[in-house]
Protein backbone atom coordinates (compact mmCIF):
# COMPACT_ATOMS: atom_id res chain seq x y z
CA UNK A 1 0.00 0.00 0.00
CA UNK A 2 1.78 3.13 -1.05
CA UNK A 3 1.29 6.72 1.67
CA UNK A 4 -1.72 7.94 -0.75
CA UNK A 5 -3.54 4.71 -0.37
CA UNK A 6 -2.47 4.62 3.21
CA UNK A 7 -3.57 7.78 4.10
CA UNK A 8 -6.85 6.92 2.45
CA UNK A 9 -7.63 3.85 4.81
CA UNK A 10 -6.53 5.72 7.53
CA UNK A 11 -9.15 8.54 6.94
CA UNK A 12 -12.19 6.08 6.30
CA UNK A 13 -10.95 3.16 9.32
CA UNK A 14 -14.16 2.72 10.93
CA UNK A 15 -12.93 1.61 13.96
CA UNK A 16 -10.63 4.06 15.33
CA UNK A 17 -10.69 7.91 14.37
CA UNK A 18 -7.47 9.42 12.65
CA UNK A 19 -8.00 13.22 13.03
CA UNK A 20 -5.85 15.27 10.29
CA UNK A 21 -2.31 15.64 11.88
CA UNK A 22 -2.67 11.91 13.11
CA UNK A 23 -3.07 10.47 9.62
CA UNK A 24 -0.39 12.55 8.56
CA UNK A 25 2.08 11.60 10.83
CA UNK A 26 0.99 7.91 10.77
CA UNK A 27 1.35 7.92 6.70
CA UNK A 28 4.98 9.26 7.02
CA UNK A 29 6.17 7.55 10.11
CA UNK A 30 9.22 6.04 8.78
CA UNK A 31 10.11 9.90 7.83
CA UNK A 32 9.99 10.43 11.90
CA UNK A 33 11.61 7.33 12.89
CA UNK A 34 8.63 5.81 14.11
CA UNK A 35 6.21 3.32 13.79
CA UNK A 36 2.46 4.11 13.12
CA UNK A 37 1.03 3.63 16.79
CA UNK A 38 3.48 6.10 18.56
CA UNK A 39 2.82 8.40 15.24
CA UNK A 40 -0.58 8.41 16.18
CA UNK A 41 -0.20 9.13 19.82
CA UNK A 42 1.86 12.05 19.13
CA UNK A 43 -0.74 13.46 16.49
CA UNK A 44 -3.57 13.11 19.49
CA UNK A 45 -4.05 16.70 21.03
CA UNK A 46 -2.64 18.74 17.68
CA UNK A 47 -6.24 17.29 15.72
CA UNK A 48 -9.16 20.12 15.30
CA UNK A 49 -6.31 23.41 15.39
CA UNK A 50 -4.58 21.83 18.52
CA UNK A 51 -8.04 21.37 19.96
CA UNK A 52 -9.26 25.15 19.74
CA UNK A 53 -9.30 25.76 16.17
CA UNK A 54 -5.51 27.46 15.73
CA UNK A 55 -3.23 25.92 13.00
CA UNK A 56 -4.49 23.28 10.91
CA UNK A 57 -3.30 20.35 11.79
CA UNK A 58 -2.38 19.34 8.29
CA UNK A 59 0.25 21.95 8.61
CA UNK A 60 1.72 21.07 12.26
CA UNK A 61 1.93 17.71 11.10
CA UNK A 62 3.72 18.67 7.89
CA UNK A 63 6.17 20.98 9.45
CA UNK A 64 6.70 17.69 11.81
CA UNK A 65 7.15 15.38 8.93
CA UNK A 66 9.79 17.80 7.55
CA UNK A 67 11.74 18.90 10.31
CA UNK A 68 12.55 14.86 11.02
CA UNK A 69 13.51 14.25 7.57
CA UNK A 70 15.81 16.93 7.18
CA UNK A 71 14.38 19.15 5.08
CA UNK A 72 15.36 22.66 4.71
CA UNK A 73 13.22 25.45 6.25
CA UNK A 74 12.76 26.75 2.92
CA UNK A 75 10.39 23.43 2.35
CA UNK A 76 8.77 24.37 5.42
CA UNK A 77 8.00 27.54 4.72
CA UNK A 78 7.04 27.18 0.71
CA UNK A 79 4.40 24.56 2.18
CA UNK A 80 2.87 26.78 4.66
CA UNK A 81 2.58 29.98 2.09
CA UNK A 82 1.43 27.32 -0.71
CA UNK A 83 -1.33 26.40 1.56
CA UNK A 84 -1.96 30.04 3.08
CA UNK A 85 -2.45 31.21 -1.16
CA UNK A 86 -4.52 28.17 -1.94
CA UNK A 87 -7.03 28.25 1.15
CA UNK A 88 -6.67 31.89 2.33
CA UNK A 89 -5.76 31.11 5.82
CA UNK A 90 -3.76 28.63 8.21
CA UNK A 91 -6.30 28.14 11.10
CA UNK A 92 -8.54 25.30 11.12
CA UNK A 93 -11.86 27.49 12.46
CA UNK A 94 -11.76 29.85 9.83
CA UNK A 95 -11.06 26.85 7.22
CA UNK A 96 -13.70 25.27 8.48
CA UNK A 97 -16.12 27.72 8.64
CA UNK A 98 -14.87 28.96 5.01
CA UNK A 99 -15.47 25.54 3.71
CA UNK A 100 -19.33 25.74 5.49
CA UNK A 101 -20.16 29.26 3.35
CA UNK A 102 -19.65 27.29 0.03
CA UNK A 103 -21.59 24.30 1.47
CA UNK A 104 -18.92 21.54 1.73
CA UNK A 105 -19.02 19.31 4.69
CA UNK A 106 -16.37 18.90 7.06
CA UNK A 107 -15.14 15.20 6.66
CA UNK A 108 -14.42 15.03 2.95
CA UNK A 109 -13.76 18.90 2.89
CA UNK A 110 -10.93 17.42 5.94
CA UNK A 111 -9.65 14.49 3.76
CA UNK A 112 -8.95 16.76 0.87
CA UNK A 113 -6.44 18.93 3.07
CA UNK A 114 -5.22 15.40 4.41
CA UNK A 115 -4.58 13.88 0.93
CA UNK A 116 -3.41 17.30 -0.42
CA UNK A 117 -0.70 17.35 2.31
CA UNK A 118 0.06 13.87 2.34
CA UNK A 119 0.86 14.38 -1.88
CA UNK A 120 2.76 17.62 -1.06
CA UNK A 121 5.00 15.89 1.31
CA UNK A 122 5.54 12.86 -0.79
CA UNK A 123 6.84 14.86 -3.95
CA UNK A 124 8.81 16.86 -1.71
CA UNK A 125 10.15 13.83 0.48
CA UNK A 126 9.97 10.44 -1.91
CA UNK A 127 11.29 11.73 -5.06
CA UNK A 128 14.62 12.70 -4.04
CA UNK A 129 14.92 9.65 -1.28
CA UNK A 130 15.41 6.24 -2.73
CA UNK A 131 12.79 3.84 -2.36
CA UNK A 132 11.87 2.82 1.36
CA UNK A 133 9.53 0.82 2.81
CA UNK A 134 5.85 2.11 3.17
CA UNK A 135 3.99 1.36 6.14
Amino acid sequence: MDRMEYAKWLRTDQGRHHNCCQTVLMTFADKLNMDPEEAYRLGTFMGSGMRCGATCGVLTSASLVLGAAGAPAEAQRAVIQEFRQQHGTLTCVDLLTDAKARGEEKKPFCDGLVLDMVARLAQLLDAAAPKASQP
